[in-house]
C-alpha cells in the first residue's frame, strides 16, 4: 500500500449510535473510506462480499452469530481483508479466540481516534495490533494454554532466540511490551524503516508470522 492509498473499511457492530459514530469520525479523515456497514455477521458478510473492504472493524457481542464466529466467513468471501476486533470484552478468551481464528488485531472500544486511526494502518501494513490494556491477558492466555499455538522454548543450545543479534532482541523486548515501530525507532533513535527490517529478521529466525505471535514467544519464555 503506498502512503496515498485510502483505505477502504467495513463498520459492524449492532449498536447503531456507536456505529453511525465511528462512520463519521473516520468519514472526517482522508485515509479511511467506509465502503459500507453493518448490524450483523450475516449482513456483514454480504457486505464484504460486495465490497471487498481493505480493513473490516467487526464487534465480538451481536445478535446471532458472534464476531469471532463470523471470521472464518470472512475469510472466504474476502480473503484479502484485515479484521480488527473492535469490542467491549476485556475477556482473554475472547482475545484468544480472536487470534487463532484470524483477526490481526483486538481492540478495546475505550481506544481513541488516534490509536484506532494508528492500528488500521498498521493493519493495513501487517502488523498485529493488540490493545495495551490486554498485554497481559494475552500473555495470561498463552500460559494458560488457551492463546494461538506457538512454538515450545527449545533446549538452550538450540533455542532459535540465540540467532537473534543485541539490537534484535532488544527490539523485540520492545514488541512484546506493545510498542510500534515508529515508538521503537523514536526510544532507540533508528529509522522506522530500520525497525521494520529488524522485526521481519526477528519473524523469520524465531520462524514466526506476526508480532502478536513473538510477543507471546517471548511471554513464554520468561513466564
Amino acid at each position: 500500500m503506498t502512503t496515498s492509498a485510502t483505505i477502504r473499511v467495513l463498520v459492524v457492530d449492532d449498536h447503531t449510535l456507536f456505529r453511525r459514530g465511528l462512520i463519521a469520525l473516520l468519514a472526517g479523515d482522508a485515509r479511511f473510506q467506509v465502503v459500507a456497514e453493518a448490524g450483523d455477521a450475516n449482513e456483514a458478510h454480504q457486505r464484504a462480499a460486495q465490497t471487498q473492504p481493505d480493513v473490516i472493524l467487526l464487534d465480538n457481542h451481536m445478535p446471532g452469530v458472534n464476531g469471532i464466529d463470523a471470521l472464518a466467513g470472512f475469510k472466504a468471501l474476502a480473503p484479502n481483508a484485515r479484521v480488527l476486533m473492535l469490542t467491549v470484552s476485556e475477556d482473554e478468551r475472547d482475545l484468544a479466540a480472536a487470534l487463532r481464528g484470524g483477526a490481526c488485531g483486538y481492540l478495546l472500544k475505550t481506544v481513541d481516534s488516534e490509536m484506532l486511526a494508528s492500528a488500521i494502518g498498521r493493519a493495513m501494513a501487517g502488523e498485529s495490533v493488540v490493545s495495551p490494556e490486554m498485554t497481559s491477558k494475552l500473555v495470561n492466555a498463552f500460559q494458560a494454554g488457551q492463546g494461538a499455538a506457538t512454538p515450545a522454548p527449545a533446549a538452550a543450545d538450540t533455542d532459535p532466540i540465540h540467532s537473534l543479534s543485541p539490537r534484535e532482541r532488544e527490539i523485540l523486548g520492545l514488541i512484546a511490551k506493545g510498542a510500534s515501530n515508529k515508538e521503537v525507532a523514536r526510544d532507540l533513535s533508528i529509522a522506522e524503516a530500520t525497525v521494520k527490517i529488524h522485526v521481519q529478521h526477528i519473524l523469520r529466525k524465531l520462524n514466526l508470522s506476526s508480532r502478536v505471535q513473538a510477543a507471546v514467544y517471548l511471554a513464554g519464555r520468561t513466564g
